[in-house]
């Protein structure tokens, strides 16, 4: 198992055993000592060792193995969600770096293996993304590399515009367009004799009659019925791409979705790591001679400073809060129907179920639910969770508003869709030119446009015809617009007919 050194093997155990008497549960870890330019090479790749050859992985190596030559940044660890897990230790770090590091990794292990958001990621995710990398180098000597890694710089491009809640929800998305059998229905007429028939059957009635059968035909015939938010999965069903291009897009669609839940998920498994790697040393691995070391690397980890937030910080600290307030019995009804500060601030009716919910908060939970069920009034008032803005004269930061919910807020909006916005396509037969229609479900937040207008170019290069995106810009409806030669802006005043009929966007 791994590399490590007699000494660092039994740590490897000690730290193992204890982790499981705790009642954590994990994979099986393979450890492995690997020296500061092994590490940089692997994080580069995402954490695994093998990937398909681009350049963006050879300028992520380039950048970390900078900021490790100058002293900017220090990987301690890097560990992969898979069985068996596979965790990366630095060969110059100290013993107690290494102590806190493997208790950090058992924690996170057991993360990977527990929370519900992690259920559907493939567990041989090393073997999966080796083959990817064999595939896509047999395209690359079959049809070029520059061609191959053109097509990859795209994918990149829009390789967020996924459904992250897909494999876990059946949204009843239908994307093959239906086809058109050329028997246009007739409008049923009330049987009558000829002298009666213009007052059973009117004229008026019968002509609105066709304009809805019309109206219904329409819409049958639009694509996709539904508004399809994976728009990856939507481009590899119905884009006009290569046999080749279709593959590479669905590996690196398969590679996206991997990823997901550690986005969803990275204040709450920092948290869960650092809780556990602080009880691990504290109550058992770390001796006196290390206790000074330990707090510096510890307190390093969770430095943070106002408006800003650390995962690190924010997780840990919630963990405990939770532990705590279902210790002391600060949940349910009655606790949260007392209105006096005093009574609340005391509250203290022993129950000691904090270490059952914590453990079931990491199972079902991801940073959005996280947070908002469980931030406070009185945590975000501990953790000065407050709206800063600058002094205009003295240039510090100074609290400018003490309401929490403003920063609960904020934070739920950066932490949806990991920030990014949320984007569908909504007619794939738009002006029936086969154009592609898509919406941006806007909650607040205006679109970068020069970002999105290069959006829309990775999506003309994949659909082949003009694309289009409808938005909002400080609050006035706004179409993007590329057509292979020209980017346009215009103002709109109604929605496309198929954003009103499935209620996903509003201009």
């Amino acid at each position: 198992m791994g590399n490590l050194t007699p000494e660092l093997a039994a740590l490897r155990d000690e730290t193992r055993d204890l982790a499981k008497s705790y009642g954590l549960d994990f994979f099986e870890v393979i450890f492995e000592l690997v020296d500061h330019d092994e590490l940089n090479m692997v994080a580069s790749y995402g954490g695994f060792p093998v990937r398909y050859p681009h350049w963006r992985f050879g300028m992520e190596y380039e950048h970390l193995s900078k900021s490790y030559a100058y002293g900017l940044s220090k990987i301690y660890e890097l560990v992969i969600n898979n069985d068996p897990c596979y965790a990366y230790l630095m060969r110059s770090n100290s013993i107690t770096e290494q102590k806190l590091v493997m208790a950090h990794v058992y924690g996170h292990c057991d993360f990977f293996k527990n929370n519900a958001w992690f259920a559907h990621t493939s567990r041989k995710m090393m073997d999966v993304l080796a083959n990817h990398g064999a595939r896509i180098r047999r395209y690359m000597d079959r049809h070029g590399q520059e061609r191959v890694e053109n097509f990859i710089d795209v994918v990149h491009s829009l390789d967020n515009l996924i459904d992250p809640y897909s494999p876990y929800i059946d949204r009843g998305t239908e994307t093959k367009p239906r086809r058109d059998d050329g028997d246009a229905r007739e409008v049923k007429k009330i049987a009558a004799k000829d002298y009666m028939d213009r007052y059973i059957n009117p004229p008026a009635f019968l002509q609105r009659e066709r304009e809805r059968m019309q109206k219904e035909e329409l819409q049958s015939r639009q694509f996709p019925a539904r508004p399809a938010r994976d728009v990856l999965k939507f481009l590899m069903d119905h884009a006009p791409l290569e046999t080749w291009e279709q593959d590479v897009l669905s590996m690196l669609r398969e590679e996206a979705y991997y990823f997901a839940p550690q986005g969803m998920t990275k204040i709450m498994n920092e948290g869960w790591a650092v809780f556990w790697h602080s009880q691990l040393m504290t109550k058992h691995l770390c001796d006196a001679s290390e206790v000074v070391q330990y707090c510096d690397t510890h307190s390093g980890t969770l430095a943070t400073r106002p408006g800003q937030i650390n995962p690190y910080k924010m997780g840990v600290e919630l963990f405990r809060d939770i532990e705590d307030r279902w210790n002391k019995g600060r949940f349910g009804a009655e606790y949260q129907n007392c209105d006096d500060p005093e009574t609340r601030r005391h509250w203290h009716r022993p129950t000691n179920q904090g270490r059952q919910k914590v453990f079931e908060v990491r199972r079902i939970y991801n940073d959005v639910t996280f947070i908002d069920e469980f931030v406070t009034p009185e945590f975000a008032e501990d953790q000065k969770m407050f709206v800063y803005g600058q002094d205009p004269q003295t240039g510090q930061l100074v609290v400018v508003d003490r309401d929490y919910t403003k920063v609960k807020n904020q934070l739920l909006a950066a932490l949806t869709n990991f920030g990014n916005p949320i984007i569908k396509v909504v007619d794939g037969n738009h002006g029936n030119r086969g154009e592609l229609y898509l919406v941006h479900e806007w909650v607040g937040g205006d679109l970068q446009l020069d970002q999105a207008q290069m959006t829309l170019q990775g999506l003309y290069r994949m659909w082949q015809r003009p694309v289009h995106l409808e938005t909002n810009e400080g609050g006035k409806g706004r179409l993007l617009s590329f057509d292979g030669k020209n980017a346009t802006s215009t103002e709109i005043t109604a929605t496309h007919p198929a954003v009103g009929r499935v209620g996903s966007a509003k201009a």
